[in-house]
């Protein structure tokens, strides 16, 4: 990251050709170098123009007019960094956006890294952590849910939910640190019956956030799906229907899926991180780069979060089908047996199957749409909380928001213990704090910088 007092600059749109380009720089100094390039047509200064209105004007250098362009500044702390702020609106071809762009660079600005406009917000305190990992996961967004999910409204009520958290417990702190300090005086707000309630109703606001990871989580990261089965069972067809194109090739000959396929696709409310794999079967004829693909099926099954396996009720329960239920028996995951190709004649012994969460029918060549609805319902029940309204609801998506909640939560479980056995309020002052500890980390008032900086990492340059 560069240093706080140098103006920043970057392009904040996709590069390429296009219509417009928008170039951002922020930091003191801002509208001092947007005034040594850009000129309105009023003939006014730039630093005189009406703030947050867009001006037109040109960008000039050494008397030669670059481009015609929209120029808006964002007086600090009123802007998207906190500090002063210049967005400018530029024709959107490769050349002309990267001489305007230099042209800020040879009047002063440095180049930005990824993530050091939000980064900046975050350290001016516009943003919390957890807000600017939502807007990461929002750039990152591919499907409905995960933009409901890093919205405005979803950030503001997870933002809102921590803070009170937070308020609740520098409060109980504050009660027990008067107590403590002042046995004698009982400047304490609670008694030790009123600090115990007050901890378990902490304690309830930490679970409910807990419990919402899961589909937070399966929403934001995805779940890792693995489609498993002999050969010519249908899975790469059912690969195919998922993904909506043909993204696997699909044969009649055995063993043509040879490597792992994956993908990243929406189903109903949550993500799979989808994996088609090699038919699991062991005969003397395969070629060595079948065994490496069946030897790849079974790692990918033992890492896998769910379990699709296909079978072909087409064909008569044997050996290869036996194989595949015995190597995922041992597998902690839901698994879900998917009977292919129900439009032909059934002569698969279905009382074979067993140790599955779920057996439904479906026709994966046919594409029907019942298909996917039968599959979207059945994993969205395993995997979220139909009761939580993705985009007004609160709710945690991240290991590391999770892993913080759960210390705050061991803490005060603690805290509630020592009051539970008859101790003073002070033998539960250290685990209340710690608790309170745990929170900051969540918002980031007392986060480590090697942890800011692995969440800033990972936006793009521009943001």
């Amino acid at each position: 990251m560069n240093n706080l007092t140098q103006v920043i600059a970057a392009v904040s749109t996709p590069p390429g050709k296009g219509g417009v380009a928008i170039i951002r720089m922020s930091g003191e100094g801002a509208f001092e170098i947007a005034e040594r390039v850009f000129f309105p047509i009023s003939g006014k200064n730039f630093s005189e123009c009406k703030p947050r209105t867009q001006i037109y004007g040109h960008i000039i250098e050494d008397g030669e007019r670059i481009d015609d362009v929209l120029a808006t500044r964002f007086p600090g702390p009123h802007s998207y960094t906190g500090e002063d702020t210049v967005e400018i609106g530029c024709h959107g071809g490769i050349l002309v956006t990267r001489c305007v762009l230099e042209a800020l660079f040879r009047q002063g600005a440095v180049p930005a890294t990824a993530g050091e406009f939000t980064r900046r917000a975050f350290i001016n305190g516009r943003l919390t952590l957890t807000e600017a990992e939502a807007i990461s996961d929002l750039l990152e967004a591919k499907s409905r849910e995960q933009i409901r999910l890093s919205g405005d409204t979803a950030r503001a009520r997870l933002s809102s939910a921590i803070a009170k958290i937070r308020a609740d417990l520098v409060r109980l702190m504050s009660s027990v640190y008067a107590r403590i300090d002042y046995p004698d005086e009982d400047l304490g707000d609670f008694s030790d019956e009123e600090l115990l309630s007050n901890i378990y109703n902490i304690k309830e606001e930490l679970q409910n956030l807990i419990k919402t990871y899961r589909t937070g989580r399966a929403i934001s990261e995805g779940v890792k799906t693995v489609i498993c089965g002999k050969p010519n069972a249908g899975k790469s067809t059912l690969y195919n229907l998922l993904c909506g194109e043909d993204a696997a090739i699909v044969t009649d000959i055995p063993g043509t899926t040879r490597d792992v396929l994956e993908r990243n696709l929406p189903l109903g409310r949550i993500m799979l991180k989808l994996s088609d794999t090699a038919g699991i079967r062991e005969n003397e004829n395969m070629d060595t780069v079948e065994r490496i693909g069946v030897e790849k099926s079974r790692k990918m099954i033992e890492k896998s979060e769910l379990l699709f396996a296909i079978f072909d009720i087409s064909r008569p329960f044997d050996e290869e089908d036996e194989l595949i239920i015995k190597a995922i028996s041992e597998i902690d995951a839901p698994k879900i047996a998917l009977l292919n190709k129900c439009d032909l004649e059934a002569v698969f012994d279905e009382s074979k199957l067993s140790g599955f969460d779920a057996v439904i029918k479906i026709s994966a060549k046919e594409g029907e749409a019942k298909t996917l609805d039968a599959l979207a319902s059945l994993v969205n029940g395993m995997f979220t909380d139909e009761r939580i309204v993705i985009g007004q609801d609160a709710v945690i998506s991240c290991a590391r928001q999770h892993a913080a909640l759960t210390r705050a939560l061991d803490f005060l479980s603690a805290a509630a213990e020592a009051m539970e056995l008859g101790f003073s309020q002070d033998a539960a002052s250290s685990d209340i704090e710690r608790a309170l500890g745990a929170i900051s980390e969540l918002d980031g008032r007392a986060v480590s910088e090697e942890i800011v900086g692995d969440i800033f990492v990972r936006f793009c340059v521009g943001k």
